[in-house]
């Protein structure tokens, strides 16, 4: 059992080191928690509460936060994260303290100095979940001169395009807040369908001459994964005042990247109803890699161009002259909006239907501006529903989710089912477990989506221990992860495919 007074000491302890709360007000809060926990007085005794100021994260308070709900009735089984939620909303400083306290560390230390402490701050009062992130298994892809980063995420469901598609067209509901990234979600208690969001707390900014917030992420796929958000309820769209956005976004944050999804089902990202942008300290594995070509403009001869040395299309922009490379960038979405190379398969719109978008992608380095430009197509086929230019049919085993911008960047996140389904893989491969191809070929069956992968593994033969197989199950997925984005790119690395990503260059005045 645990005993309630006790807990809001180490609440009240934990606050004062971590959530910023002033002495002055501890009075007040205990009161406060007092009322919250059902208790008439204090506790007389506590003990010895020092190891509070050495926790990392909260899991210990949380828990008990939770235990203690349910054993007194506040909130049932099952629902506990929306009461411990609450509680560590109550002690998180109110969102104008957050923001002012940001924005003089900002002027007085810098943004990095800034950036630590709201980051801290979202990790202390449990929103970014650090020790529930940590437990994602991740590695990175050596290939050749280019590498990827591939992650097994543990706490977030896998989504099926056919459902965020319909997100685009839904008619609005009466639900309050109409979406998980809205404003309003800041204080809002949740329900079963919707997340708490007591303890979350934001940064408003000006990008692009409107009303903009970032928080980090809860999921955190990289270190200080933050996220723009419009203020406005708006769907994603990718234009002129996109580009204003994110060289705004970097103005400010010269210390993040930040990027936009594709406007459009199968290449957007999972949430195309509301306009946001992911961001972060992380650079990703498409940054670091070079050109693979350059190319001159005579339009804009300050702005250096060229196709990057990656998997899918990307258009690569630097200069230091902000107008000009915003102005580039600008062109380069006009022109691919309308663009078609049959011969690519690439075509902008069937009937009204527009399949052509991108992803840009902006840093800074010193004074010089950076915007990736990720080239990308939805349109489907008889052959490939799902998407052309997406995951192909036989790695949807492994990935059939949208391929959004973190993916095409170079960073997978693959869903939570892969560590059982793969860890059950290498023990058939390894002899632990006898194959079954009957069995597996039920489609009741856990492994049913790997059973042409499981097959071909069986023919190539056993591996000597279970380490050698889980070696062989991680080498498929590494190249099931490149394959991937491969499809994802609207001009192949073929000859076909490179003399059509040129003479759309050249359309551009590119050569």
């Amino acid at each position: 059992m645990v005993d309630g007074k006790i807990l809001i000491e180490k609440l009240l302890k934990y606050a004062k080191a971590f959530l910023h709360l002033d002495a002055r007000d501890e009075i007040y809060f205990r009161n406060i928690l007092l009322r919250e926990f059902k208790l008439s007085e204090p506790a007389t005794e506590v003990g010895d509460l020092s190891f509070i100021d050495q926790l990392d994260v909260p899991d210990i308070l949380v828990s008990e936060v939770e235990e203690y709900a349910v054993q007194n009735g506040f909130i049932q089984k099952g629902l506990e994260n929306l009461y411990s939620t609450y509680i560590f909303g109550i002690l998180c400083p109110l969102p104008s303290k957050v923001n002012q306290t940001f924005m003089q560390i900002k002027n007085e230390q810098g943004i990095e100095k800034a950036c630590e402490y709201f980051y801290n701050l979202s990790v202390k009062s449990n929103y970014v979940q650090k020790t529930a992130i940590s437990k994602n298994l991740k590695w990175t892809y050596p290939d050749g001169d280019k590498y990827l980063e591939i992650t097994i995420n543990l706490s977030k469901p896998e989504k099926d395009n056919k459902e965020i598609a319909k997100l685009l067209t839904a008619p609005k509901k009466a639900n309050y807040p109409a979406c998980f990234l809205c404003k309003e979600n800041e204080g809002f208690e949740g329900h079963l369908n919707h997340p708490a969001r007591e303890n979350i707390r934001t940064i408003s900014l000006s990008l692009g001459g409107e009303d903009w917030f970032v928080q980090y992420s809860p999921y955190a796929y990289y270190n200080e994964h933050m996220i723009a958000i419009s203020n406005n309820h708006v769907p994603m769209n990718i234009n002129s005042s996109t580009i204003d956005k994110i060289t705004d976004f970097v103005d400010f944050f010269p210390n993040y990247m930040i990027g936009s999804n594709a406007s459009l089902p199968i290449i957007g990202g999972s949430i195309l109803n509301h306009e946001h942008f992911q961001g972060g300290e992380h650079l990703m594995p498409m940054h670091k890699a070079p050109l693979l070509k350059e190319f001159k403009s005579q339009k804009y001869p300050n702005v250096k161009v060229g196709i990057v040395d990656w998997y899918n299309s990307v258009i690569r922009l630097e200069s230091s002259q902000k107008q000009d490379i915003k102005s580039f960038a600008t062109d380069i979405i006009n022109s691919w909006q309308n663009y078609s190379d049959v011969d690519c398969e690439i075509l902008s719109h069937t009937g009204e239907v527009r399949h052509n978008s991108l992803s840009p992608v902006c840093r800074k380095v010193g004074d010089k501006y950076i915007i990736d430009m990720i080239l990308r197509n939805n349109r489907t086929s008889e052959q490939f529903p799902d998407g052309i230019f997406h995951a192909h049919p036989e790695y949807h085993n492994i990935k059939k989710e949208g391929i959004g911008l973190i993916e095409a960047m170079g960073l997978f996140i693959l869903p939570g089912r892969l560590k059982k389904q793969l860890s059950m893989i290498a023990d058939i491969l390894c002899g632990q477990t006898p194959y079954n191809e009957k069995d597996i070929a039920n489609p009741d069956n856990y492994l049913y989506a790997h059973r042409n992968m499981i097959s071909e593994f069986v023919k190539e033969g056993l591996s000597k221990d279970k380490e050698q197989a889980e070696k062989r199950v991680i080498d498929r997925v590494n190249q099931v992860c490149k394959n991937i984005l491969f499809n994802t790119a609207v001009f192949k690395n073929d000859e076909k495919g490179q003399t059509g990503f040129v003479k759309f260059l050249n359309s551009n005045g590119i050569y």
